[in-house]
């Protein structure tokens, strides 16, 4: 029940327990009035209007200091940060949430795969935590620079949106010949270790999801963006811990609220164009957020 409901439940409430009370004051002033002269009907009224002002007013404060109903509005923010997840994340019979297999899409896997994940899908506005996978097998990514192939290959001259509505060589099932030949060495596909990550507090992600590791090579960064998705997933960050469950180079435990893809999708999408570089797969060692976390920078995704 929200706010006006509860604010009409209770002023009809107070309405009907006036109406009793006037009922009960009338009848028992004409009982005593007909015993003594010293009970004063005017003054019964008068007690059973203050009863009804001081009723209804409490009534109202307490309707409307109720809380706004917990809805997944963060789909209404400005715009959507663009990433990439792989299977140290999010897959079927992982920790924390042990998804089944059919609540991540595992039966539909496939090169260019953007349906919502099931279990998103189904749960929009919860509220769920993630892992983020260990140092030098990192599970989240930042996309901070779309090749030009991505604009060039369709269907629309924005890369970032081909890589969502795969065009040729991005995933599109129709040619299939060489269906991914532009997702290899993507550069400066970033890993995000603690920092990067507790960078995103705050955020609406839309990222698109793997069935397998992204692997990386460094110096210089790149990225394989080939294989199987799962599909797409939306959520707001709210909250980056580090992990005292895992072994010493596990990556924190993000908690997010769970968000409509639709709705993100249709905002304007944005690259995380400051996420940390990590030097290799090892260095720098960053497992615990930070405790003063730097400004996220973002830009117009391309």
């Amino acid at each position: 029940m929200n706010c006006a409901s509860n604010l009409k439940h209770y002023v009809v409430f107070a309405v009907r327990k006036w109406i009793i009370l006037r009922f009960a004051t009338c009848n028992i002033s004409c009982v005593l009035f007909s015993k003594s002269n010293k009970l004063n009907m005017n003054n019964l009224q008068s007690f059973a209007k203050t009863s009804l002002t001081a009723f209804v007013f409490a009534s109202f404060l307490s309707a409307t200091s109720c809380k706004k109903d917990p809805t997944p509005d963060d789909a209404n923010g400005a715009a959507a940060v663009l990433l990439v997840i792989d299977e140290e994340s999010i897959d079927n019979g992982n920790a924390p949430n042990n998804f089944s297999s059919l609540e991540v899409n595992d039966q539909l896997a496939e090169t260019g795969l953007r349906l919502p994940l099931k279990y998103f899908q189904d749960n929009v506005g919860d509220t769920i935590e993630l892992y983020t996978g260990e140092m030098g097998d990192e599970g989240w990514f930042a996309l901070k620079t779309i090749p030009s192939t991505w604009k060039t290959t369709g269907p629309s001259a924005n890369g970032s949106r081909n890589f969502l509505s795969p065009g040729p060589g991005l995933g599109a099932t129709i040619p299939n010949k060489d269906k991914d030949v532009y997702l290899e060495n993507v550069p400066d596909v970033t890993p995000l270790r603690a920092t990067g990550l507790a960078m995103l507090t705050g955020q609406t992600v839309l990222a698109v999801v793997y069935d397998s590791d992204v692997s990386i090579n460094y110096s210089p960064l790149k990225g394989n963006l080939k294989g199987s998705n799962l599909g797409v997933v939306a959520f707001k960050v709210i909250r980056v811990t580090q992990r005292f469950d895992g072994s010493s180079s596990s990556l924190p435990r993000v908690t997010i609220r769970i968000l409509n893809t639709t709705d993100v999708a249709a905002l304007p999408l944005t690259q995380f164009s400051n996420a940390p570089v990590p030097q290799s797969s090892s260095e720098v060692f960053d497992v615990a957020p930070p405790a003063s976390i730097p400004a996220i920078v973002t830009v117009a995704a391309q």
